[in-house]
């Protein structure tokens, strides 16, 4: 019951931080939110809807490939749901601008802050690491010393994210306009790496269900990032 109520407090800090970082880059008027103002209710319901159902259905899946039954919540899984239902709305609304920038600061602040709370609910979370005979390895309670890979995941979307606030403040156009997709990316590259030191159950050799689903991460971010349109000098000025 303790760790839960951990987890919950630190998700609804993450949730507050998100908002903050949303709130500091929409005054910034640097980054913009291209989606039409009568369409943003119906996005935003799109992005929730597909986040919550992603979220819950790897989670699950991977509990369920670990040989634990019950359901369960995954970050990288919201953010492959919330991909495939905002491409599938923006296909059906006509939205053809590219709409995440605004999302990529409080994305990578909102797991930075919410994995600490992973950390600090032990082993009930089943986040936790591998055994680990390193100096910084962490007892979650059970009297094995454990790698941290939360703090490790936290550490490496906060340093993201001190990045991308100093790229935006120096008017980094890259940065700016391909910020999701350098948060995706980056999400999915330092996740896979730590899932080798996760007690998941494998889907080939060892790579897990999240191996695969980072690498799909990963992937989608780097394609978008190659296909971006050049941009004409009215939506520089915008940048300006």
């Amino acid at each position: 019951m303790g760790g839960f109520l951990v987890h919950a407090a630190f998700d609804a800090l993450a949730w507050i931080a998100a908002g903050a970082a949303a709130l500091w880059l929409k005054r910034s008027g640097r980054v913009l939110f291209p989606v039409p103002q009568q369409l943003r209710l119906r996005y935003l319901a799109a992005l929730v809807f597909g986040a919550g159902v992603g979220a819950v259905a790897f989670g699950s899946a991977n509990m369920w490939l670990s040989g634990i039954s019950g359901v369960a919540r995954s970050i990288e899984g919201a953010v492959a749901g919330g991909v495939v239902a905002i491409e599938l709305y923006k296909r059906m609304a006509g939205i053809t601008l590219r709409t995440g920038a605004r999302f990529a600061l409080p994305f990578a602040v909102g797991v930075a802050v919410g994995r600490i709370g992973c950390f600090l609910s032990g082993l009930d979370d089943f986040t936790y690491g591998t055994p680990t005979a390193l100096p910084f390895g962490h007892d979650f309670g059970d009297g094995v010393m454990r790698h941290p890979v939360q703090l490790y995941e936290s550490a490496a979307m906060a340093g993201f994210a001190a990045v991308y606030a100093w790229r935006v403040l120096n008017r980094d156009r890259f940065w700016i306009e391909q910020g999701f997709y350098l948060a995706v990316g980056w999400y999915g590259l330092q996740r896979f790496v730590w899932e080798f030191l996760k007690p998941y159950g494998t889907l080939i050799g060892p790579f897990t269900l999240f191996h695969f689903l980072s690498a799909a991460v990963f992937f989608y971010a780097v394609a978008m990032i190659a296909s971006a349109p050049k941009q004409d000098m009215t939506h520089e000025r915008a940048f300006a």
